[in-house]
């Protein structure tokens, strides 16, 4: 996955430096020919380019934290989830809960396990198969255990748990597979080619290639747009949502120490 890494930023590094070297053969070869009264045509134009860019990439860039965000919070709301349902347990009959703990615990891997598996989609979608497939159980298991209690109250609060454990489960995968629109990231791609471009046309009017300018702009857009993606996919690159994992982890311990049983 490292290798990846390299491999985006350094071909997207190369592409925008590439951009602006077209950019300045092309300036070279029409300001030989130019009129004057041309060059302000142009700087309106490149401002106009610069200054789509710059909001894409800010309201982009902001839409990626508060995803990444919301990820996160999802998954403490998870662990919350879970593990009420799972105190509320004691409200059963005693014979109904060892079986039912049991499958919580079981429960709580297969959605630790969703997140680990992450890039592997194959695994991911095998992880939740086995996620629904024990939330059915669950449920199951519960409403017959619901059954042999005879408080009304008793049943509300162990039927709502559960339910609320299964609710954000969905809650998280929709925010999981929740991105970008692909046609928003072609719109970023582009405009940031045409800002590259625009760049190496503008350096022509000096005659001389500034590398130190176009190697600071090809790096400033590249970095921005990698953490765009980093956000987007926090499991794959540098930044991560995997310590985040801890909750559900600490909650998991919890149960197999039996802090959580009464």
């Amino acid at each position: 996955m490292t290798v990846l890494i390299i491999f985006i930023i350094f071909g997207m590094l190369v592409s925008v430096l590439a951009s602006i070297e077209v950019g300045y053969r092309v300036g070279l070869h029409r300001r030989a020919r130019a009129r004057a009264s041309h060059l302000g045509e142009s700087k309106a134009i490149e401002t106009s380019v610069f200054g789509l860019m710059g909001l894409l990439i800010a309201f982009i860039f902001a839409g990626a934290a508060v995803r990444f965000d919301n990820r996160r919070m999802i998954i403490g709301e998870e662990a919350n989830a879970i593990e009420t349902a799972y105190l509320r347990l004691d409200l059963l009959p005693p014979e109904s809960q060892p079986a039912l703990r049991q499958d919580f615990r079981t429960y709580l891997m297969s959605r630790l396990a969703v997140g680990r598996d992450i890039p592997d989609m194959t695994a991911v979608n095998a992880d939740l198969e086995r996620s629904a497939m024990l939330q059915r159980k669950i449920w199951n298991e519960v409403v017959e255990g619901v059954k042999k209690s005879d408080s009304p109250p008793t049943q509300m609060l162990v039927l709502s748990a559960v339910n609320a454990m299964i609710d954000i489960s969905t809650v998280r995968t929709v925010g999981m597979i929740s991105h970008l629109p692909l046609l928003v990231v072609v719109l970023l791609a582009v405009t940031i080619f045409l800002s590259s471009f625009l760049t190496g046309y503008s350096i022509s009017a000096f005659g001389a290639r500034d590398w130190l300018s176009a190697i600071i702009f090809a790096v400033a857009v590249t970095s921005a747009t990698y953490v765009i993606l980093d956000y987007e996919y926090p499991r794959i690159g540098l930044i991560r949502s995997d310590p985040t994992d801890k909750v559900l982890t600490d909650v998991l311990e919890r149960m197999e120490t039996g802090s959580t049983d009464n």
